[in-house]
């Protein structure tokens, strides 16, 4: 089965911190933080794990006078909020009493049912006001945090995620997921439709599960597939007062559901930042992607000169994905559109197969002898072995010694030989590195109680031990 990761949305007036706890609890400057409020103009994403969790965290844009039309109504924004997020985080100013903009959050948030947790920010600062000033705003789980030094994060996370199921290994069925991915009006729906239409064994029709994503499941040749259209992202302008709003959330939950994601682009509008903000998410997320040029057909002069000459224009633009294939279609005149579901059974394919270590190993060895990795005196990285420990994506995992001083672009050098050796065309591979000695380091710090982890849990368990001697007590002496 398909899973999908929870979202937490982090809500709040302008200027109470929001995007300082995002950068935080995501532990990487992702979001503008100044002084000025109202700083942040887009939702920004980020991936967290914590104690075996993972979710998505929503940083959204401050909110303002609903009046200012540079700005989202602050109705629609937690609407939305609510409608999208598993979990909300409603941040208010530890060193402002409350206002009626704090009344009116988080009543909406309340209202949504979900669980809500009230972080009180900045809780560093002399002058804080105590817990109970916020009390009154009805929300029961009250944390205090200051985002700018780093306290508080841990306590919010851990009661994040006891809201939110365990991460686990779902048991993969035989359903192959293809998401449609892109802006709105770059075809999308016409494809879905035509896709669709294309087949005679439709199986089911299921509009509507998830606000904003459609289903429909096919039977090609051997394989069912299940395709999801997306609303899609919206483009930051005007009409969207600079804000993408929570349509992002949707299309992460169909990029994270599926197998496969063709991300469409209109040919008569090519290379958008957005484009490329897609495309790294899907690629952060581990998914299959190629990139499917829509509209074809409105291309006045097409030929083959054109296709030779915008593809390069798209590859320069998407180079931070070279593995991803293009292919240009039209829904209109059915050019390409069954090659898209060949494409994605070749993807699928690719994305499972397995290597054998001793071509990975000997492949390493070579790469060392032609390209020895640098490092700083007397601290050269050695890479000793490298194994292949998961498939979708492919996952490889190289052991050795002082591998924090292995640079990125070595990285990228071990990553286009691996994919030279192997065929990964249309899938991500990822790479972790195992350092012997920090992970013996570890264990000797585990061993005697000095890794922080354990030694919080000792803590805790000899707390619970002394707390069960008196309540015994109490109960004998009573």
């Amino acid at each position: 089965m398909a899973s999908k990761l929870p979202t937490v949305a982090i809500i709040g007036q302008a200027n109470v911190g929001k995007s300082s706890l995002f950068n935080r609890m995501v532990r990487a400057q992702q979001a503008i933080v100044a002084r000025e409020a109202g700083t942040t103009r887009d939702n920004v994403l980020g991936r967290v794990e914590h104690n075996y969790h993972t979710f998505w965290l929503v940083d959204t844009a401050g909110l303002k006078d609903p009046n200012d039309e540079f700005e989202a109504s602050i109705q629609e924004q937690i609407t939305e909020a609510a409608d999208a997020a598993d979990v909300i985080l409603v941040v208010v100013d530890s060193n402002q009493y409350v206002s009626d903009q704090d009344r009116f959050v988080a009543k909406k948030a309340l209202r949504s049912k979900k669980p809500v947790i009230l972080v009180t920010n900045k809780a560093d600062l002399k002058g804080h006001l105590p817990t109970e000033e916020f009390k009154r705003l009805g929300i029961k789980t009250i944390l205090q945090s200051s985002a700018e030094h780093n306290q508080g994060i841990i306590e919010i996370l851990d009661e994040i995620v006891a809201h939110i199921p365990l991460k686990h290994e779902e048991t993969p069925d035989e359903v192959l997921r293809v998401a449609l991915i892109g802006r709105p009006n770059v075809g999308k729906s016409y494809l879905f439709n035509t896709l669709a239409g294309k087949q005679q064994a439709l199986v089911a029709n299921i509009a509507g599960t998830t606000r904003d994503v459609n289903r429909v499941s096919i039977r090609y040749g051997a394989r069912d597939i299940e395709l999801l259209d997306t609303a899609g992202m919206r483009k930051p302008g005007k009409q969207e007062v600079g804000i993408e709003k929570f349509s992002v959330l949707r299309t992460l939950q169909a990029i994270e559901e599926a197998d496969v994601c063709f991300l469409l682009m209109d040919a008569n509008e090519l290379n958008t930042q957005l484009d490329q903000r897609l495309a790294g998410i899907i690629d952060e997320a581990g998914k299959g992607m190629a990139i499917v040029v829509s509209k074809w057909d409105s291309v006045e002069g097409k030929d083959a000169y054109t296709r030779d000459a915008i593809a390069p224009q798209i590859s320069r633009a998407f180079k931070f994905t070279p593995w991803a294939p293009l292919i240009f279609t039209s829904s209109v005149t059915g050019q390409n559109v069954t090659k898209l579901f060949d494409l994605a059974l070749d993807i699928d394919a690719r994305r499972k197969q397995e290597t054998k270590t001793r071509v990975l190993n000997d492949m390493l060895q070579k790469a060392i002898q032609r390209h020895p990795p640098s490092g700083l005196k007397n601290t050269h990285p050695k890479l000793r072995y490298m194994v292949q420990t998961d498939t979708t994506p492919p996952w490889f995992v190289i052991h050795g010694s002082n591998l924090k001083f292995v640079h990125w672009s070595y990285k990228r050098y071990l990553e286009r030989l691996l994919r030279e050796t192997y065929n990964y065309a249309g899938t991500p591979i990822k790479f972790s590195f195992i350092d012997e000695k920090q992970v013996k380091s570890n264990k000797e710090r585990v061993s005697k109680g000095l890794d922080p982890v354990t030694k919080k849990y000792k803590e805790q368990k000899e707390k619970e031990r002394l707390e069960k001697i008196a309540a015994e007590k109490l109960d004998q002496d009573v």
